[in-house]
């Protein structure tokens, strides 16, 4: 297993939050200028896995990454509603349908406008980061820009459109 990797998964499934500060530094140190963003938030846990984890990986993400760069991190504006399965546990397919409305905005008045980084940690079928942003969308902000730790690539996860364009295996 790569050593990212191998560190992601320590982070993330076995509590081991003093990775959080590397492991934002490196997502640091691949943004583009931040010059026209104005808030940070971080993708959410429902209620209950946050009980099970009792931690939220994106936002310790997102605190390092917000104290670094000086900017606001909105953690609570932004919810989870439905406790649904975990996304690595689900096909391609089931990822996209899983995440359907499962994402709100509790104050929309303090999004209005605003241009919005928003942090996850790992990046699959884009579903997650793709209902949070329509989420925050639909409750007024402007632009919203997303930033992940890694991206998982795999065949059963690559979208058709690419799959289409590689030649058949001789």
């Amino acid at each position: 297993m790569p050593p990212l990797q191998h560190a992601i998964r320590f982070f993330k499934y076995q509590g081991k939050v003093s990775l959080a500060a590397p492991l934002a530094a490196l997502m640091i140190a691949r943004l583009p200028p931040l010059n026209s963003v104005d808030v940070i938030i971080p993708v959410p846990l429902h209620i209950q896995r946050l009980r099970e984890r009792e931690f939220n990986q994106s936002l310790l993400l997102a605190d390092h990454i917000g104290r670094s760069l000086d900017m606001p991190v909105a953690y609570t504006n932004l919810v989870r509603t439905a406790p649904t399965p975990a996304q690595t546990t689900l096909s391609r397919k089931d990822r996209q349908k899983n995440l359907r409305r499962a994402f709100a905005v509790r104050h929309p008045d303090a999004i209005v406008n605003k241009r919005i980084l928003l942090i996850d940690d790992v990046f699959t079928t884009g579903t997650t980061v793709n209902e949070c942003a329509k989420t925050l969308r639909r409750a007024g902000s402007a632009d919203v820009f997303a930033i992940t730790l890694s991206r998982t690539v795999s065949v059963d996860i690559v979208p058709d459109r690419i799959l289409a364009q590689r030649p058949p295996h001789s």
